[in-house]
């Protein structure tokens, strides 16, 4: 086996709606967390070596041809080996709405007879644990602690250097199938059932579930894969969503910038309602929305800008420190301490995605507006403080512009319910207050001299979180001053193409310099150009950013332009709900200008025109 990770492009998602895996080009799976997202995990070589737990089942063959592809609509993955003796196809996934978590591995002889090897190191407890191994029904059972897994199929298994490995030939038209289930040490073993029944059921799941899709423009096929993986990264029994189901995958490859994604961000939630609301996923919206009801209820001077996928509060960081880091990029971090940060925007994005719920007709519990009430009248408190930022910056706090536009967006959100649904409120209070931060951010966010909002006040360096100004509706998008703000970020931010968040080298944030470009900054960007009318410009951006994702289709949070290589962790939700919402944007805008095109043609005279 290899010993180090493959590049982050080369991995592929599989998931059943409580955890996922990553599965390499090379027929590996290199993470894997049990029984959820955010539990220790027993497959970890992606942070280290495969010592620390990987399965891997390809050809004997060193250097086989390999293509892949999701079959169809699903989280389905099928992995094609071609090697000089023939053709077996690797199918893989995770059974959906079974008991516990389960991985099934199916091989498929395509052509010819091919000899396969298996090679499975389990190491619970990110890469730290070795289990006991016994024999049992079928396959092994591999215990520690409270972890049990059994891994069944049909081949002779036997241990070899603290592994456990098997080999056999797979000739055409023939298929084998493993069966990996965990649970707990304590209970029986997880029952056995039918592998290859499970994983035709698991695609017809899949399938009837992205053919709810309504989107019909044309980036339609973009759009389904990027909804299966929010949908791969929702948490089924609370309908929280993961930023991404990894942790410590490098901004900078070989860098500091490790954090652990496997939590559920606040900074999430509108985007999360637009993406699934804009596409015809009105239950999933719901259950993104209930969440965010339960996770941030209880008093509001203790909001949080994450939780878990519970809504768990503690989510201390700490480092493990037998693990070396993706391709050496250390330290790795487990938790996550961000969620102990100031972060004056959550209060904005909680706003608009419940004002947004309302506008899409969701169910609203009756004391969400009381809980409402409760967080403004401590934003009315705390917004003219200096926070962290939208970046989770670890060094001195700092007044935001971006903080500030999202307090903005909040105060706006709750008059606008209050003037639409006949709410209770303080309304002349809040809209004077909307109108202070109004006044102060164009005041002391705005340089005169660049002809652009600033990154924070006094200081000359900018932020892409600017772009979100007339996209949020602060300001509008023909305003000379956002016109400024874009052009700058276009000629000091952008590199190949692609927008940074800021540039780390001048703008202090508490870490050594350098990381890739911000993906969801670059369809942001991709907006505002579609808003400012250069559909063109907008639609290039977007295709741009389409083409960067790996051959399946998924995206990491960053892009290293001159590596060439996805950075961060992956997939990452907010660069797929960033293109699902750019993809509807550029639709709607699209539509937009065909009506006003076809409304001048059929008035060549200019009807309406003033003279």
């Amino acid at each position: 086996m290899r010993n180090t990770p493959l590049a982050i492009e080369d991995y592929a998602l599989i998931g059943d709606r409580k955890t996922a895996a990553l599965v390499g080009r090379d027929g590996a799976i290199d993470w894997l967390c049990l029984p959820r997202f955010d539990s220790s995990a027993c497959f970890a070589a992606l942070l280290g070596t495969s010592d620390n737990g990987s399965w891997l089942i390809a050809p004997e063959h060193p250097q086989p041809q390999v293509s892949r592809r999701y079959i169809g609509d699903t989280l389905v993955l099928e992995t094609l080996f071609t090697t000089p003796d023939g053709e077996v196809a690797l199918i893989d996934a995770m059974p959906l709405d079974r008991d516990g978590s389960h991985v099934i591995r199916r091989i498929e002889g395509r052509s010819g007879s091919v000899a396969m090897r298996f090679h499975l190191k389990l190491r619970f407890d990110f890469g730290s644990t070795t289990p006991w191994v016994t024999r049992a029904e079928g396959g092994i059972v591999a215990i520690a602690g409270p972890n049990l897994v059994t891994v069944r199929g049909p081949v002779a298994l036997h241990g070899e250097g603290m592994a456990t490995v098997g080999r056999f030939d797979i000739l055409a038209g023939e298929s084998v199938t493993f069966v990996l289930s965990h649970g707990a040490s304590h209970l029986p073993p997880p029952a056995i059932f039918d592998g290859d029944a499970a994983l035709s059921d698991t695609q017809d799941r899949w399938r009837a579930w992205s053919n709810q899709c309504t989107h019909s423009g044309p980036w339609r096929k973009a759009v389904v894969r990027s909804l299966i993986v929010l949908k791969a990264l929702t948490f089924e029994a609370t309908g929280g969503i993961v930023a991404a189901p990894t942790t410590s995958l490098p901004e900078q490859l070989g860098g500091q910038r490790n954090w652990d994604y496997r939590y559920c961000w606040l900074r999430d939630a509108t985007l999360t309602l637009m993406a699934f609301m804009g596409s015809g996923y009105y239950e999933e919206a719901q259950a993104w929305r209930d969440w965010l009801h339960r996770s941030v209820a209880g008093n509001a001077e203790e909001l949080q800008i994450m939780y878990g996928v519970g809504g768990e509060r503690r989510l201390l960081e700490w480092k493990p420190g037998w693990l070396a880091g993706y391709q050496g990029a250390s330290p790795v971090r487990i938790g996550n301490a961000a969620s102990e940060q100031l972060q004056l925007d959550i209060y904005g994005e909680v706003m608009d995605a419940l004002h947004q719920a309302r506008l899409g007709g969701l169910t609203v519990p009756r004391d969400t507006w009381r809980l409402q009430a409760s967080m403004i009248r401590h934003l009315e408190k705390i917004w003219q403080q200096p926070d962290d930022g939208i970046w989770e910056v670890r060094g001195e706090r700092q007044h935001f512009v971006h903080s500030k536009l999202m307090a903005w967006v909040a105060m706006d959100r709750v008059v606008q319910d209050i003037e639409r649904y006949n709410l209770t409120g303080p309304v002349e209070r809040w809209r004077a207050v909307r109108d202070a931060i109004h006044e102060q951010v164009c005041a002391k966010g705005f340089d005169p001299q660049q002809n652009s909002f600033t990154r924070s006040y006094g200081a000359p360096e900018l932020d892409a979180s600017l772009l979100l100004i007339p996209i949020v509706g602060f300001l509008p998008p023909d305003d000379p001053r956002v016109v400024g703000t874009v052009a700058a970020i276009e000629r000091s931010l952008q590199v190949d193409g692609l927008v940074l968040r800021y540039r780390t080298e001048s703008a202090a944030d508490g870490l050594p310099p350098g990381e890739g470009a911000f993906l969801p900054c670059s369809f942001w960007l991709a907006d505002c150009f579609a808003q400012q009318g250069r559909q063109a410009d907008a639609e290039a951006l977007f295709e741009h950013l389409l083409k960067i994702r790996n051959d399946v289709g998924l995206l990491a949070e960053e892009y290293d332009p001159r590596a060439r290589r996805q950075s961060g962790n992956f997939p990452q939700a907010f660069s797929h709900l960033s293109l699902i919402n750019t993809a509807l944007n550029l639709r709607d805008q699209h539509q937009t200008n065909q009506r006003s095109a076809g409304a001048k043609s059929a008035d060549p005279g200019g009807s309406g025109n003033t003279t």
